[in-house]
């Protein structure tokens, strides 16, 4: 997140500096003037943490050239004197491009983490092999910040929250809480479950949907062209001669005409529906509607709705205390749960019927309609028997396994699917392509046909 250093004066003319983060320079600017207001500061400047690019020397040696983050040229070169160097110049880079943090790279993070934290290792001394052996950049500023900020003696919550566009809403919430809990390890590790398992849900539903998806309009755009724009120039030489076509070449002319005719109708029927899909994604109340549907798929619908409910399951179990009603755990888990719709209901049905009318957990989760009857059931021999935390983490892990296994073998039916439809495709286009092949034309009595 960018940082901004706000630099004013209160009445009686004390100077007043505080660097603070932001995540945009106009949320910055409506927070200082928000303060400015309250306390009556006087605003002297707004700046953004910008890299610069330097040039120095030193007796007579060969300049030597480097990056400094600061918030003005004059910072860094105030300091590069300071240190006992000429400056040559000192001049802001203005393509700083750091590139996006991949989710291997969390990953890589939390797990190395939480192995380490168990070899009874320090976590600055963590953080800085962590830096060393990063190759990512965008990673290696993200980590250099955290172990910024923990020497500073912030709070935990604070620095992770900071950057949970990186690590997510719940893992930066659980990292937060790692450093003020007893078992720090415990906690890394139980974070380092969730993003692993997160990764590998997201990794296999690309291969079950996004993947079969594009091979499919891929396969679909070839034999359009093929039959829209190749096929008719051979087919169009036959009828010059007035020669009758065979059915299938017949036909696969019409459809070119109407190809031809209609090409616009046709793009943008590949186009439109992914529109449509961004839109709604992008929009809230799209977006619950969207994840209300994902539910409804065969097959695929079920997968989704039980690997929510397995996230929600071992967020639950881990950060469930036992005692009370536990209403911030259940809203976090509900969160975490990646279906904006199982979240709403949770939060709206489940937690209002706690709070307004102290419902217990298992009547309020089961007026939510998202829990399947083996969810509930597992609840309630939990609640039951005591023992709530441990069934919730059971069934987590029995749904984790469930899912695993199912998604294979949907993958596996889905693949087969697509090979299907490729080849019956390349069936067509060879038919045709063979039927327009083998037409003789008739020159008639006085030319040169066989």
């Amino acid at each position: 997140m960018p940082q901004f250093r706000f630099l004013g004066k209160t009445p009686q003319g004390k100077t007043v500096l505080r660097e603070f983060d932001a995540p945009t320079k106009k949320a910055a600017k409506e927070r200082v003037y928000k303060l400015a207001q309250t306390r009556s500061l006087k605003v002297d400047s707004i700046d953004e943490k910008k890299l610069f690019l330097y040039r120095v020397r030193r007796n007579g040696s060969k300049p030597i050239d480097g990056e400094q983050e600061a918030y003005s040229s004059e910072d860094v070169e105030r300091a590069l004197v300071k240190m006992g160097y000429r400056v040559d110049y000192v001049r802001k880079k203005w393509f700083d491009f750091k590139g996006l943090v991949p989710k291997d790279e969390v990953v890589t993070f939390i797990r190395l983490s939480a192995d380490l934290l168990r070899q009874k290792l320090p976590y600055d001394q963590i953080l800085t092999l962590l830096y060393e052996d990063t190759t990512n950049r965008s990673m290696k500023e993200v980590i250099r910040a955290i172990q910024k900020d923990l020497r500073d003696g912030k709070e935990g919550a604070e620095v992770y929250g900071k950057h949970k566009d990186i690590f997510g809403k719940f893992a930066a919430y659980m990292l937060g809480v790692a450093s003020t809990s007893g078992n720090m390890a415990s906690v890394f590790e139980s974070t380092a479950k969730f993003v692993e398992r997160d990764a590998d849900f997201k990794k296999n539903l690309r291969r079950a949907l996004f993947m079969p998806t594009f091979t499919l309009l891929a396969v679909i755009a070839t034999l359009l062209f093929f039959v829209g724009y190749v096929f008719p120039i051979t087919a169009e030489m036959f009828l010059e001669f007035d020669i009758e076509l065979p059915p299938l070449t017949a036909q696969a002319l019409a459809i070119s005409y109407w190809l031809q005719d209609n090409w616009f109708l046709v793009t943008l029927a590949h186009i439109l529906p992914f529109v449509v899909l961004y839109v709604m994604w992008k929009n809230q109340r799209g977006r619950l509607l969207l994840d209300r549907l994902l539910l409804k798929i065969p097959v695929i619908g079920e997968l989704l709705h039980k690997t929510s409910i397995e996230i929600f399951s071992r967020v639950f179990h881990t950060l469930y205390s036992g005692s009370g009603q536990n209403i911030e755990v259940i809203r976090i888990a509900a969160e975490a749960c990646r279906n904006t719709y199982i979240e709403k209901q949770i939060k709206e049905v489940a937690i209002r019927r706690m709070l307004e009318d102290g419902a217990g957990l298992i009547e309020a989760l089961e007026e939510t309609r998202v829990f399947p009857k083996s969810a509930l059931s597992r609840y309630r021999l939990g609640a039951e028997s005591g023992s709530l935390k441990e069934n919730s983490g059971q069934l987590a892990d029995y749904y984790e396994k469930q899912t695993t296994y199912k998604m294979e073998s949907v993958i596996n039916w889905i693949n087969l699917f697509i090979n299907l439809i490729i080849f019956l495709a390349l069936i067509y286009i060879t038919i045709v392509s063979s039927e327009a092949a083998i037409i003789k034309p008739n020159y008639g009595s006085g030319g040169y046909g066989v």
